[in-house]
């Protein structure tokens, strides 16, 4: 079983504090977001790899030699300001934090995740380009895949459309944004690839890829797991994953974000959260019906 740390909120830059008690204590309750009474018990003895997804690595690099599992870790560092980040600490500290835990995995365990591109009046083809080159130059050395997607108008994007002010992507645009990137990725040694997107820009000097592919998961545990079934279509070829997260959780509230979708319902969700408890939120209750998972 690989775990997702997680897709359905920023666990390691909020809650790591939780993550390593449940590591230390050795299992996981996660609540099914379909059926709340039903709550998944995870034990780490069962886990095969940990797959950490975060905007901010900081608070879980002085523990990362204690986590006795193969680990990947997927940073996503983006070029917005507070309009369309509200809750991302300076990435200058993020890039600081990429290079550590590189430092700590090694450089083939670590990706860094530019998405999702929207263009808008501020956020230009040109601004593009030249955020990423920034990224590439700083972060040579230390990272050797980027990933990228598009914005998708999730409920929350839809809610926030006008404050991003995004425009349609036109087929030029593709173009252009796919030809720079891979140039200024190659240029860095690095290389770059779409994820879980119709547009995979191969033909513009991209990469064909997947977040955690088959091959890497095996490399990292000598097992073969399923495709990821939560993906529909055959736009993604993944790995399954246990993700461990809760939706409405993330107090980042980027604009773009599909894992929050009520700000309210994040507000009240936080204030349930206990370092101690067994659940990223809220307590077990008497009702509930727990079952071991074991894949």
């Amino acid at each position: 079983m690989i775990l997702n740390v997680s897709g359905r909120t920023d666990i390691v830059a909020l809650y790591t504090e939780w993550f390593i008690n449940r590591y230390r204590i050795g299992f996981v309750d996660v609540r099914n977001p379909y059926n709340p009474k039903l709550v998944s018990r995870i034990n780490f003895s069962d886990i095969d790899a940990i797959m950490f997804c975060t905007k901010n690595p900081l608070p879980i690099i002085p523990y990362l030699k204690e986590i006795n599992k193969p680990i990947v870790f997927h940073v996503t560092l983006t070029p917005y300001g507070k309009d369309i980040e509200p809750g991302i600490i300076d990435k200058t500290k993020v890039i600081e934090g990429i290079k550590e835990v590189s430092k700590t995995v090694g450089i083939d365990n670590i990706a860094v995740r530019y998405d999702p591109i929207f263009l808008s009046k501020r956020y230009n083809l040109d601004y593009h380009k030249k955020a990423f080159e920034k990224i590439c130059t700083l972060l040579e050395g230390y990272v050797k895949t980027i990933i990228v997607s598009f914005i998708d108008e999730y409920k929350n994007v839809r809610n926030n459309k006008e404050e991003i002010g995004f425009r349609e992507f036109l087929p030029d645009d593709y173009q252009k944004l796919g030809l720079s990137l891979s140039t200024i990725a190659k240029k860095h040694s690095m290389s770059v690839q779409t994820c879980f997107a119709e547009e995979n820009l191969v033909e513009y000097g991209f990469t064909k890829g997947d977040c955690l592919s088959h091959e890497k998961a095996y490399s990292l545990t000598g097992k073969h797991f399923k495709n990821w079934s939560a993906r529909k279509g055959n736009l993604c070829s993944c790995v399954s994953m246990v993700d461990i997260g809760v939706y409405n959780t993330c107090t980042h509230f980027c604009k773009y974000c599909y894992a929050n979708y009520d700000e309210k319902k994040v507000k009240e969700n936080i204030l349930k959260h206990n370092p101690k408890s067994s659940l990223l939120i809220g307590e077990l209750e008497v009702d509930d019906v727990i079952k071991e998972r074991r894949y």
